[in-house]
């Protein structure tokens, strides 16, 4: 199930709140001693994530299936996307946690059917005692919620009905989220090679089935994410642009744009990979403004990414 986005948190008896952690979504299958980790897209992440599958196996129910989120926390408990990212590199200050925040299947029984409020207190009592970290409501004034959180430097918050149901795949608004920090994912569609490495990539979304282009990323990467992600994008290459809306007429003032000459100088790509990218704002033209590399999502397919607007 998915949230919207938008621009204020939504308030009132009706709606519990949470925190938005920066990280990938699983769905968390157990069965017996068996456990299986699943994006959004149905890749197994089980093996990529050993300490994960140990804590889920440790709750008390024989079969479930959980929703959640795993995260990279340093030592004052702060996310982040990139530690998350070189995970077998991780510094001693990172460790990887699980939040559940839902309960879809209990010991053979689908919940998807029951509120959300019922949902939760099934999933506290299943993970009491064991290593999964349940995803707290967070009680209290909106405003004093929002500041802390903000305080934190946490990237939002995602507010959702007591009485929703679980819609899988939808957006229908029972769940909602608030961004603090501009981010999204977007689909590598290009890259402008530079000597045995690059210095950007084009990115961008779908729209109609269309892949839009939103603009060249440069910042954000390091001397390791640089190598991983060469190595991932130099098998997909193609020799035909696959972006609607290009070349642009102009580069614009920030050269959020593309001309014909500097389509020429890409190396076009299937769009195969989905890499997580902050940024300022969203120009007049579409495009992407002050953007920063954060790094690739497993856990998204490409064809689901679209332009989130608040709304």
């Amino acid at each position: 199930m998915q949230a919207k986005l938008v621009r204020d948190l939504p308030q009132g008896d009706d709606w519990i709140y949470e925190i938005k952690w920066d990280g990938y979504r699983i769905e968390a299958l157990k069965h017996g001693d068996d456990v299986r980790l699943l994006s959004r897209n149905e890749k197994n992440h089980t093996s990529a994530f050993p300490q994960i599958r140990y804590a889920v196996a440790g709750i008390t129910a024989h079969t479930a299936v959980l929703d959640g989120e795993i995260v990279a926390l340093d030592d004052q408990g702060h996310p982040s996307f990139q530690a998350l990212q070189h995970r077998t590199a991780l510094a001693s200050h990172h460790r990887l946690v699980y939040f559940a925040f839902d309960l879809l299947n209990l010991n053979g029984k689908d919940l998807c059917d029951l509120p959300l409020d019922v949902r939760k207190k099934e999933l506290a009592k299943v993970l009491a005692g064991s290593r999964v970290q349940l995803s707290a409501d967070l009680n209290g004034d909106p405003a004093i919620i929002i500041q802390a959180i903000k305080g934190a430097d946490l990237e939002g918050l995602v507010a959702k009905r007591r009485d929703s149901r679980y819609e899988p795949a939808n957006r229908s608004g029972a769940w909602v989220k608030v961004q603090f920090k501009r981010q999204q994912e977007f689909v590598i569609g290009g890259y402008k090679p530079e000597g045995d490495s690059f210095s950007s990539i084009a990115v961008g979304y779908y729209d109609n089935g269309k892949l839009m282009y939103a603009g060249k990323v440069r910042a954000g990467f390091n001397a390791h994410s640089r190598r991983e992600l060469l190595k991932a994008m130099q098998p997909l290459g193609i020799p035909l642009c696959g972006f609607a809306g290009l070349p642009t007429s102009k580069t614009g003032h920030w050269g959020e744009g593309m001309t014909p000459e500097q389509m020429a100088e890409i190396q076009w790509l299937k769009p195969k990979l989905v890499a997580q990218i902050k940024f300022t704002e969203w120009t007049k033209d579409g495009h992407l403004r002050h953007a920063d590399y954060l790094g690739l999502r497993s856990d998204k397919p490409p064809t689901e990414v679209i332009r989130e607007q608040p709304e």
